[in-house]
């Protein structure tokens, strides 16, 4: 049938997308859509099967037939051999919905994933579950109070199945409620039958048959270890407060000593029929194994997991560029990661790679079978990062800074003690376990306070909170981010500027790399901030400090290798935030906009060079102005409020280069499919203690030509000062209203700066309405002037167009 679509939609060359739906009745197929092109299914079934699609369609365009194209991995059979697999792979899309509190979790027709992991095994169960804890999502964290609704698809449907299937659900009432296919579910008993068979035992008493099959299955050790440490279908006699309690590591063990432990086999697209010449592997537990280690040097590589908010594609930037730097200095590279999306799990971008969930149990097990010479975790994010301490603990050879530093820059008591020692200035801050501790730190510290879990990252759970009430509910997300950390409280420093810098150290050195300026307002994440390199409004003072400040961290924590630091500037004083000893996800902007690859830098450091010996002493000059501008997913969470704040939001970023930066600024904006107008009408609302400085703001508008609009309150204050502008309707007021006139295509641009805690529906209607109708909304004053600075540039010089690689050529 697809070839049949194709026809006749008159594809004759490169990859298109059809998609089927098949009625588990009767098995009736019927064509839901087709797309001339690749999809985004394209990649995953790339890595599914070996078989690169885009590269063959590519090959195709430019005059190649599918019989004169060679198949990279056998390198016996063409392209137009198709793929045949031996083995199951199974994806599952990773949400991000506990960052958009109020979004509808249904899922429908339209998209609303931000990743995807992806696992291979022998069978649907083991894939399934090794995907399952590739997602990296605690289980245990899922909403109990709510009653499980089979019938309504949401992100964790699928666990709630399981758990169905566990409490006594009978197949045939799971597929009337959520119309899976019948297969799907029958396996989905098998693993349940598995996992009550373990409850039975106890370590000791365990058969290694039934170890092995429950491996089989794809259970991991930690879930093992939780099954025979619950003994709900043990023996009456079995007194459970009496069975000692099993960890992870004991399972690990056990297994290991009796033999049963995972092997590798290659991903070859032809079902074993032909040899495979790329090491491209998935773990199983099976007989035999296709790994075939060598025995040269060898560096693996951690990689960031699926994508998410806070820890995407900026990570596998990393993991590949340290890839191609390990290949320069003679290393064998080892990549592990399971992210179908990305690069880095291409089959040649890597020596070897391992098509992995991103657990110790997992991570531990490549690290038998390869024996490396190193193991590197400060480039998948903060992935790797937790699993270092478990690594260190197992003898694992860790690259680049130690264990024990990356805990102290994790670690907000050490931390703090650093900075001390150091005297280095930072906000006000303390730790709490209970609401009571959280209001005695706030008191001490004084409202407003940040509110943020331990060991989370994109900003997890992040609230500045301005009253006890507040605090209250902030802290009770935060402790579910973290269960295992003390919430954090920090004091917020209002109206400060933003400063992100990322370095390079050797141990003995530190060279900074480069200096970012945050358009936004401190308060605004990191990762939703536009931010611009070179700082354009950051005086040589502070700039010195903060070089300072960075070589005393550096040394003080003993890096090796990437560094990032975030500052705060208000009223002359420099204040570090914190300090993340591991790649950021600013590395590749840093690196685009300089020409000099600070990953590569990073990896010889690593490999035991200087920076002395590298010739990379000195920051690197930038030529013009880079912005870098952020993506916002607030269009796919209709009734989500899109005021920006602490907790990072953003799921991707663009870059716009020019000699000045209102029109850097201009180009980034129209990258992220905003652009600025040049005409028409704009609206100001901003709260009190903003109108000061958005009568600046209204001027520079009105000499522009743009007819002013604002709410009561703005409007008398702009009247006032001899402004014409014109009063609207907030939505609370009547009709005609701000939505109404964004509906009906009557303004052009709006700058609101909601109050905290004090924005109101009012605005949160504003603002979704500029959302869905693509009207560029700026909740900043610093990103509304940002954005009037590149207007009158825009409307004074033309844009230039000029390729990166010209640019850095001219520069030479």
């Amino acid at each position: 049938m697809a070839r049949i679509v194709m026809e006749t939609v008159g594809v004759e060359t490169g990859g298109s997308n059809v998609q089927f739906a098949v009625n588990p009745q009767n098995g009736e197929v019927l064509i839901i859509e087709m797309n001339p092109r690749v999809s985004r299914s394209s990649a995953l079934a790339s890595k599914a099967t070996g078989f690169p699609i885009a590269k063959i369609a590519a090959l195709l365009a430019v005059g190649y037939t599918l019989d004169e194209i060679p198949n990279d991995i056998t390198r016996v059979t063409p392209a137009s051999f198709e793929p045949s697999l031996d083995y199951c792979v199974v994806k599952v899309p990773r949400f991000a919905f506990e960052k958009f509190p109020g979004a509808d979790t249904t899922l429908g027709p339209q998209m609303k994933s931000v990743g995807e992991v992806m696992a291979i095994g022998r069978t649907f169960s083991e894939a399934l579950n090794k995907a399952l804890r590739g997602l990296e999502v605690k289980q245990d964290a899922r909403n109990k109070m709510q009653p499980t609704d089979l019938t309504t698809p949401t992100a964790h449907r699928i666990f709630d199945v399981l758990d169905a299937l566990r409490e006594g659900a009978s197949l045939e009432e799971v597929v009337a409620q959520t119309k899976y296919d019948p297969w799907f579910v029958a396996q989905m008993q098998q693993l349940i039958d598995v996992e009550n068979a373990l409850r039975a035992h106890s370590l000791e008493t365990l058969p290694i048959e039934l170890l092995r099959r429950a491996k089989r299955f794809g259970l991991s050790d930690d879930q093992i270890a939780k099954l025979l440490n619950d003994k709900k279908t043990a023996p009456a006699n079995v007194i459970p407060s009496s069975l000692p309690l099993v960890l992870p590591s004991a399972v690990r063990a056990y297994r290991k000593v009796h033999g049963v432990t995972p092997a590798y086999y290659r991903v070859d697209t032809c079902a074993a029929e032909f040899e495979a010449f790329t090491p491209y592997l998935y773990s199983t537990y099976e007989r035999g194994d296709e790994a075939a280690p060598t025995n040269n040097r060898k560096v693996i590589i951690l990689g960031g997991g699926p994508n998410r908010i806070g820890q995407g594609i900026e990570f596998d930037y990393c993991c590949v560029q340290a890839c191609y730097a390990l290949k320069q200095l003679g290393y064998e590279t080892i990549m592990v990661n399971c992210n179908p999306e990305t690069v880095s799990t291409d089959y040649d971008t890597a020596d070897r790679l391992y098509f992995e969930p991103l657990t110790l149990e997992d991570v531990l097990n490549v690290i038998d079978e390869e024996q490396p010479t190193g193991v590197i975790v400060q480039f998948g994010g903060q992935t790797p990062i937790n699993l270092t301490r478990g690594l260190h603990a197992a003898g694992v050879p860790i690259w680049g800074t130690s264990p024990d530093s990356i805990d102290m820059a994790e670690d907000r008591v050490r931390f703090g003690g650093l900075l001390r020692e150091l005297d280095i200035p930072h906000p006000d801050w303390g730790t709490a376990t209970s609401l009571e501790a959280a209001r005695r730190v706030a008191q001490r510290i004084g409202y407003p306070v940040l509110v943020r879990p331990s060991y989370v990252l994109g900003g997890r759970a992040m609230e500045i909170a301005y009253d006890d009430s507040s605090l209250a509910a902030f802290l009770a997300a935060a402790a579910e981010a973290s269960p295992d950390g003390p919430v954090l409280i920090d004091h917020y420093l209002e109206d400060a500027f933003e400063v992100d810098v990322d370095a390079v150290c050797d141990g003995e050195r530190v060279v900074i790399a480069g200096v970012m300026q945050h358009i936004e307002e401190a308060g605004v994440h990191s990762g939703d901030s536009a931010c611009v390199l070179p700082p354009y409004k950051i005086s040589l003072y502070h700039l010195n400090i903060m070089q300072d400040y960075t070589e005393k961290l550096g040394l003080a924590l003993q890096v090796k290798g990437l560094m990032n630091i975030q500052y705060a500037i208000k009223d002359d004083i420099v204040y570090v935030l914190e300090v993340n000893p591991r790649a950021s996800r600013t590395v590749p902007f840093v690196s685009k906009a300089t020409g000099v690859s600070i990953t590569k830098i990073a990896v010889q450091v690593m490999a035991g060079q200087t920076l002395e010996e590298i010739g990379f002493v000195t920051t690197p000059e930038v030529d013009g102005f880079f912005v870098k501008e952020v993506v916002l997913p607030f269009k796919k969470f209709p009734g989500v409020d899109h005021r920006l704040g602490p907790e990072m939001k953003s799921t991707g970023e663009v870059m716009g280069h020019a000699a000045h930066f209102g029109h850097a600024f201009a180009k980034a904006q129209m990258a992220a499919g905003t652009p600025l107008p040049q005409a028409g009408a704009a609206l100001i609302t901003v709260n009190d203690f903003d109108k000061g400085a958005a009568l600046k703001l209204a001027r520079d508008l009105q000499r522009l030509g743009f007819t002013l609009y604002a709410t009561s309150g703005t409007a008398a204050w702009l009247a006032r000062a001899g402004l014409a502008v014109t009063a609207v309707k907030k939505v609370s007021e009547g009709h005609p209203n701000i939505q109404d006139m964004v509906e009906a295509g009557e303004l052009q641009l709006i700058i609101n700066t909601p109050l905290g805690a004090r924005a109101h529906d009012d605005g949160r209607s504003m603002r979704m309405a500029a959302v869905q109708h693509n009207v560029p909304l700026l909740t900043t004053l610093s990103a509304a002037s940002a954005a009037i600075n590149g207007i009158i540039t825009l409307k004074a010089k033309d844009l230039k167009v000029r390729s990166l690689q010209e640019h850095f050529k001219t520069r030479k």
